[in-house]
């Protein structure tokens, strides 16, 4: 379903507004994240997906969420500070989002209305959105960022 996200907008960790037309062009892995939750450590390889492909043209955009078992209960501050220190976290992070529910952020509500699966369900979930800023894959939280089947889909997505 092609229905772009490009033109959403949203504040960095720090509160600095960012469009999302900034990243046209780019492949990006969008995915709701927390710090107190079992799939937490997801960060280090989501960090190494970072690593290993923004210059190919990839951004890994985390957006800390406290919807699920309130796990991410911090400040943004508190929260940047958690990723810097105890996972070397350098790709961008963004002000707190609800990914479901009343006050479920635009960019949520594009994301599960492009690729309907429900309501996200639990932290690191994961959208993958193309050049267009179309959304082509969705993958559950328990689908690792280093799993086969996610870099092949990136690594697909990057060469188009």
């Amino acid at each position: 379903m092609s229905l772009s996200i490009a033109d959403v907008s949203v504040n960095t960790i720090d509160g600095t507004p960012k469009a999302f037309s900034e990243y046209a062009g780019k492949v990006l892995l969008i995915v709701n994240v927390a710090s107190y939750c079992g799939f937490t450590p997801q960060y280090k390889s989501l960090e190494a997906l970072y690593q290993k492909y923004q210059a190919q043209g990839l951004e890994v955009l985390g957006f800390p969420c406290n919807d699920y078992g309130a796990q991410e209960p911090d400040s943004n501050e508190k929260i940047q500070q958690f990723c810097e220190t105890r996972y070397s976290v350098t790709f961008p992070l963004f002000d707190k989002v609800h990914a479901k529910g009343v006050q479920q952020h635009p960019l949520y509500a594009k994301l599960t209305q492009a690729a309907p699966q429900g309501d996200v369900s639990w932290n690191f979930e994961k959208f993958l959105v193309n050049k267009k800023g179309e959304v082509v894959g969705r993958y559950k939280s328990a689908v690792s960022p280093d799993s086969p089947e996610l870099i092949q889909a990136i690594e697909r997505e990057l060469a188009l």
